[in-house]
């Protein structure tokens, strides 16, 4: 599949999600829907993987790797991304994915040894100034509402530990590890840890049979999970974690569209101008002179 598709597929399901969330929420708390979307897709990733003699035994550093990914992307920052929606609008978490590449570029440069350059400094600050106005409706609710303090914390520790998710992914992949297995465990790690989060703190069960609930639980399992980070896996194996980031940057227009038509977002001078310095410090950081080759073993 070509790179472009790799990455439009990740766009129009991921700024979708975002919305089909807030019913999963308003059943499950939080690391039990975390536990039960990732636990049903990595069953049905190792179950393709063993219809399809995809192997899914490793060496121990990749297994590490697995599990790094799993606890800080599949169990962690999900949790935070659940918890998020339940104080701020869908769209406005969404937004703060924005940022996520530049949380990748400092991240590879500190595990990876990616190198960075003025450039990157000077987008990065732009990119971060287009984040702050898009949440400046949220920010100015702060003097008045620790709930919305709190789903702007959320939502940028949900950012800081999806990149170290991506970090751990291009390590295993620079040993040549790519495909489903690997993504199979990852979301099996995310999903026992976050189900034994929930045991011990008592976390009280919770299911309904509505179609609102069963339909956007499948979408995220198959679609949102599956598919989407399948994808973004692959892309991440072609440009690497901080590039792969840019993902970020364009999901949020999605999700704002659709949470303004469902949610009730209001689009303000400040919203259209945060979009447009956050993708313009992003391609300022991140924009190569030469494409690079995709990464291999």
């Amino acid at each position: 599949m070509p790179t472009s598709a790799l990455f439009g597929l990740c766009v129009l399901i991921w700024g979708t999600t975002w919305f089909a969330i807030t019913a999963q929420i308003a059943v499950f708390a939080s690391e039990l829907g975390v536990a039960v979307r990732f636990g049903l897709a990595a069953l049905l990733l190792a179950a393709m993987c063993r219809w399809r003699g995809i192997r899914l035994r490793y060496g121990r550093r990749a297994y590490a790797l697995f599990l790094a990914q799993g606890l800080n992307a599949f169990c962690a920052g999900y949790v935070c991304v659940y918890a998020a929606e339940r104080f701020v609008v869908s769209g406005v978490v969404a937004v703060g994915y924005a940022a996520s590449p530049l949380f990748g570029l400092v991240l590879a440069r500190l595990f990876l040894g990616t190198p960075m350059s003025t450039r990157v400094a000077a987008g990065a600050a732009v990119g971060v100034l287009g984040v702050g106005l898009i949440f400046g409706h949220e920010l100015a609710r702060l003097a008045v509402s620790r709930e919305a303090a709190w789903g702007v914390e959320l939502t940028l520790a949900s950012v800081l530990l999806s990149s170290l998710g991506s970090v751990a992914a291009a390590g295993y992949q620079r040993l040549g590890v790519k495909g489903w297995g690997p993504l199979a465990w990852a979301m099996g790690y995310g999903a026992l840890a976050a189900a034994l989060w929930a045991a011990v703190d008592g976390t009280p069960w919770r299911w309904a049979w509505t179609p609102a609930f069963v339909g956007t639980l499948l979408y995220l399992v198959v679609f949102g999970t599956i598919v989407a980070f399948g994808a973004y896996v692959a892309l991440i194996g072609r440009v690497g974690p901080a590039r792969a980031g840019y993902v970020g940057v364009a999901t949020p227009v999605v999700a704002l569209v659709v949470s303004s038509a469902l949610e009730g977002f209001a689009w303000t001078g400040e919203t259209v101008a945060g979009i447009v310095l956050a993708i313009a410090g992003n391609v300022i950081a991140l924009w190569p002179r030469e494409w690079p080759e995709p990464i291999t073993a």
